[in-house]
């Protein structure tokens, strides 16, 4: 328990045998229940984690506070979108019963996302209050979970995001292209999602109320690593605050399971559709000019950006009125965005304590 919330901490991972048994042996003691959830991996990830599993349950069946502890909870069925296998631990007067860590696995190899929404479904499905994500490659400091978990549970915002970019001290230990490939994706996920505080949403380190997650399709959420981006659009059109939580890179010996050639291409088309249709639902309804601002700025300068490279392409000089209507263009997409932004403070979206009081 966490001033009075429930919290748990889902942990996904494919193919983290050298890694999930220490999380799980260092999951934070405020947490009262875990889901590790191993995405079919290839190695001894299953193994690793039964084994941690059963020594952490052992341990914190000895803890008052925790409750008694029943038999291990294992799922072995196969996940999709629609539907899931519950945990065997159930809420018994209010008090959470079961074991502190409830191992499941996908018998088909899915995604992290579609790891961590299996997670979300157990956690809404026992009645936990906050849900925090660690993966299991040990890359999340459990020291700063409470940090993690803290705007959540005294009511500030839905969602709570890790940055790792609030300065060099924060990003020294990260590799360089990694941090390159940060700050771009942070500023096209800014424009995506309308949350133009966003420091770093490619940090999977979070936490999350229950009611953001009722308020979200959870099978309508991309499975895999474009969740985290995919995930704050949709927080956006529910109007759930987001909060971003400071904190230092962490890496090791750990390798990225991110295959950049697919990645790159897919995420550019995922946060496209998503910010399309973060417009037709949040603002073309009600007829806010914000759409219409990015509409009419991408086309005029699209079409501008066209005279100018026919021009080029046949050794001419490019006309005033491409220029023009290329640099208006981009103006017109310059006060969509701060419009948009305006919406964003005005409607809350970057947290307050307030909200909730």
């Amino acid at each position: 328990m966490y001033l009075g919330k429930t919290v748990a901490v889902v942990v996904p991972g494919h193919d983290e045998a050298n890694f999930v048994g220490d999380v799980i042996d260092t999951l934070p003691s405020v947490a009262d229940r875990a889901y590790v959830v191993d995405d079919c991996s290839n190695d001894d990830t299953w193994e690793v984690i039964h084994a941690h599993a059963a020594r952490a349950n052992a341990a914190r069946s000895a803890t008052p506070s925790v409750g008694d502890t029943e038999t291990e909870s294992v799922l072995r069925s196969e996940f999709d979108d629609d539907s899931r296998t519950p945990a065997e631990a159930l809420s018994d007067g209010g008090a959470l019963t079961g074991d502190f860590v409830v191992p499941i696995r996908h018998e088909t190899n899915l995604g992290r996302g579609a790891a961590v929404k299996t997670g979300y479904r157990a956690a809404l499905e026992d009645g936990i209050d906050v849900i925090a994500v660690m993966d299991a490659d040990g890359q999340m400091d459990p020291d700063i979970f409470e940090d993690i978990i803290d705007p959540v549970a005294r009511g500030e915002a839905d969602y709570a995001v890790g940055n790792r970019l609030t300065g060099p001290a924060s990003w020294a230990d990260m590799p360089g292209h990694r941090l390159f490939g940060n700050v771009i994706l942070t500023l096209l996920t800014r424009i995506a999602s309308g949350y133009w505080h966003i420091r770093d949403p490619q940090n999977g380190y979070t936490a999350i109320s229950a009611e953001a997650l009722r308020a979200v399709d959870l099978g309508a959420l991309y499975d895999d690593y474009g969740f985290l981006n995919d995930l704050l659009v949709r927080l956006n059109v529910a109007d759930m605050p987001v909060v971003n939580v400071p904190m230092r890179a962490r890496y090791g010996d750990e390798e990225s399971g991110i295959d950049y050639r697919t990645f790159v291409p897919k995420l550019s088309i995922l946060l496209l559709t998503d910010f399309l249709w973060r417009l037709w639902r949040k603002y073309v309804p009600s007829g806010n000019p914000v759409a219409v601002s990015y509409v009419v700025g991408a086309v005029v300068m699209l079409l501008g950006f066209l005279g100018v490279l026919r021009s080029l392409a046949s050794f001419e000089t490019p006309s005033g009125s491409s220029v023009k209507r290329a640099v208006g263009g981009a103006l017109g997409l310059v006060l969509a965005m701060v419009l948009d932004s305006q919406e964003s403070k005005r409607r809350g979206l970057r947290g307050s304590r307030k909200r909730r009081e």
